[in-house]
């Protein structure tokens, strides 16, 4: 809702580039995807090795209880 009304803003103030963001914003949009992906990827890696260093912990936890 704050981008929109900073768009409003924008569109009021200076048409052209409120235009020039309005057909900007999708392709900035694509080029940044790929780098969102490797995001959630190295994301779930980290995680992976995080569940693998204390999964000896995990199951001394509950082979004592």
């Amino acid at each position: 809702m704050f981008s929109f009304l900073l768009w409003c803003i924008i569109l009021v103030l200076c048409w052209p580039l409120a235009i020039l963001a309005l057909v900007l914003y999708p392709l900035v949009w694509i080029i940044l995807l790929p780098f969102r992906i490797a995001g959630i990827a190295v994301d779930g890696a980290l995680q992976l090795v995080w569940a693998i260093v204390t999964l000896p912990a995990r199951v001394l936890r509950l082979v004592k209880s």
